[in-house]
């Protein structure tokens, strides 16, 4: 056969003979290479090393530190997983089993219910599979003799997923030794390349997720290119359930979900205090960044859902009402609301921008399934903005939420990256106006200097969106902050400003949150700070211990004294041991606790300790209430 010409991605080009592996072009470029390679993009496709290519192409080899290549082994350990269960419990039908965020998983259908016992099983036969080493065949066959195979293997799973591909699909089965599957790929060459990996639970699933279908059994594993990267991911996983904010919450009395309310939260009063000193601190920054304040009602018209687009595109999310024989919805979002404001009074070019903040009540259906702690709520306050500017504007006004972003977040000791997300499929608007407002976003970035990824297609119905991930104080990644850039919304509701030239335009409008939801972010910081609040966050700041009875005068005259200049302080003046009010007060995670005995009140001091320090000694009062006011002011 002719040789191929392969471009590599460093635009070398080499020559090969037609059907030359891929991993063996690999070894022929770079020893490291070939041994690290998991995969490859060719012309745009994945393809396991084990294809054979052709006809010429352009070559990226994947490795495992990329986002692919960590995917594919995640895909192959799935495979490996299923191999070894297949071993162990032959009357086992297998469902799917893809890789996804932070592993795998695979959906059974057994008699056996399975235990942890069992995963300890399954992974020891893992261990033996991937020592092997068995390389793994991938084969394209036709509609009917993938059906016959997988009929005659009883997988009715298979069968249900083959006839349900488009005509025109390519019908694809992965072979690892004595295990073939149903599968699009990619994979890694061998199993040996699947070098750590752990089982870690057991959770039911209705077949393809439609609680009408049978509940399989599904089997949750993680895996990563090295043992080093697991244990500390495994770490990662044991601090983050020492920080769950449910756990968290319901020790520290700050929320609680209940039964007659499922994904509607209850804040408790040491809630409410961290809620409102966020909503507080919201408020100084939107004032010093130019916003004012709004309110919109909570149920508005049908007739305003259809003109957003929300009726059309959003509406199984949303609750209704019906009353005057007219139909309501529960407002899912605050924009629309925002329009109507906006339409209220004429508006002059020499007033845009406008900013106008919004700390807005919205309510959306989530499956009860979905709902978690704060985390996946049912109602949820947005802390929205809406910015309706001049197309000039554009550049200087996400520059200027940018800023905003970055001192809100630095609060908080919270770092972040961005992503860039662009035109979904269900979308509005033409070519050129998402184009216009994309290269907006785009241009913004580069001028803060920000690194960014591209997520294609992840942009709302109605503009593209930059969002902003949050990295936690144990490496974990939240999304809170989000700009999206809005050309349709102006559009269909006919807002217009009267431009320098006398004549009618139209506004461009920025949608934009910070915390995103305060429930959420909420959730967020108890498992960051692990419940343990700085002071100006903190329920209960001080927490003052008099020795015995004989001290409570002075406590108390303290105690008032500091609940007058507005501080959050609790006398502790139980008849218990100091040992136990003092670990109390840890448990409880204060950030200073004052014990005060005979040598405080003759010199009019207290002697502190610090949450995480100890004791830090004595000082005068005035001392201390100075620092803590300090400490407060500079939210440190």
């Amino acid at each position: 056969m002719a040789d191929i010409k392969i471009t590599l991605k460093d635009g070398s080009v080499k020559e090969f003979a037609a059907g030359t592996t891929l991993l063996d072009i690999a070894k022929s470029i770079s020893q490291k290479l070939g041994k690290q390679a998991l995969l490859a993009v060719v012309d745009g496709v994945n393809k396991d090393l084990s294809d054979k290519l052709e006809h010429d192409a352009a070559v990226e080899f994947v490795t495992p530190d990329t986002p692919e290549g960590l995917h594919a082994i995640r895909h192959t350990a799935a495979h490996v997983m299923a191999q070894a269960i297949q071993h162990l419990f032959p009357d086992v039908k297998f469902a799917i089993g893809p890789a996804i965020a932070n592993g795998f998983y695979y959906d059974l259908d057994s008699e056996h219910t399975f235990t942890p016992e069992d995963l300890q099983a399954i992974e020891k036969e893992m261990a033996k599979i991937v020592k092997q080493n068995i390389s793994l065949q991938r084969a394209e066959l036709p509609r009917s003799e993938a059906l016959a195979m997988f009929a005659a293997k009883d997988e009715k799973y298979k069968v249900e997923l083959i006839n349900d591909l488009p005509e025109d699909a390519i019908i694809s089965t992965y072979t690892q030794g004595d295990f073939t599957d149903l599968c699009a790929g990619p994979h890694c060459p061998s199993t040996g390349r699947v070098k750590a990996f752990k089982l870690q639970s057991i959770a039911g699933a209705y077949w393809r997720g439609n609680e009408k279908n049978k509940m399989l059994q599904r089997i949750y594993g993680t895996a990563f290119p090295s043992k080093e990267e697991l244990d500390a991911y495994l770490h990662m996983l044991e601090e983050a359930a020492k920080r769950d904010h449910r756990k968290l919450g319901k020790e520290l009395d700050l929320f609680a979900i209940m039964d007659e309310g499922p994904g509607f939260p209850f804040f408790l009063p040491n809630g409410m205090i961290i809620r409102n000193e966020l909503i507080n601190y919201w408020r100084q920054v939107h004032r010093r960044y130019g916003y004012e304040e709004i309110k919109t009602p909570m149920i508005l018209s049908r007739k305003l859902w259809e003109t957003s687009g929300h009726w059309d595109h959003y509406k199984e999310n949303m609750y209704f009402t019906q009353f005057d024989e007219q139909d309501y919805a529960i407002k899912p979002m605050n924009c629309p609301g925002g329009m109507l404001v906006y339409k209220l009074h004429p508006h002059s070019y020499k007033e845009l921008p406008i900013r106008a903040g919004e700390l807005g009540l919205v309510h959306r259906h989530e499956l009860s399934g979905a709902l978690h702690g704060l985390f996946r709520v049912r109602c949820f306050t947005q802390d929205d903005a809406h910015i309706f500017m001049m197309p000039s504007q554009i550049r200087s006004e996400i520059k200027n939420v940018i800023s905003l972003f970055d001192e809100v977040y630095a609060t908080f000791g919270l770092k972040y990256h961005a992503e860039l997300s662009t035109r979904p499929e269900n979308s509005m608007g033409d070519d050129a106006t998402w184009e216009l407002a994309t290269q907006g976003l785009r241009d913004a970035l580069e001028d803060c200097g920000l690194d960014y990824v591209v997520n294609e297609g992840d942009g709302a119905f109605y503009g593209p969106k930059i969002d902003f991930h949050l990295t936690d104080s144990i490496g974990r990644t939240w999304q809170c902050g989000t700009i999206q850039l809005d050309m349709q919304l102006p559009e269909r509701f006919e807002l217009t400003y009267t431009g320098e030239d006398g004549l009618k335009h139209r506004p461009v409008m920025i949608h934009r949150v910070v915390y995103g939801s305060i429930e959420r972010f909420i959730g967020i910081l108890i498992e960051n700070y692990a419940g343990a609040f700085p002071a100006w966050l903190a329920p209960c700041q001080v927490r003052i211990l008099p020795i015995t009875d004989k001290h409570v005068e002075y406590a108390k005259k303290l105690a008032d004294k500091m609940f007058d200049l507005g501080l959050r302080v609790h006398l502790d003046d139980r008849n218990e041991k100091l040992g136990y009010k003092i670990r109390e007060a840890q448990v409880q995670k204060v950030p200073y606790t004052l014990v005060v005995g005979d040598k405080e009140m003759e010199e009019g001091t207290v002697n502190v300790r610090r949450r995480g320090e100890g004791d830090i000694g004595a000082m005068p009062q005035d001392e201390f209430i100075s620092m803590l006011q300090e400490e407060i002011k500079e939210k440190k």
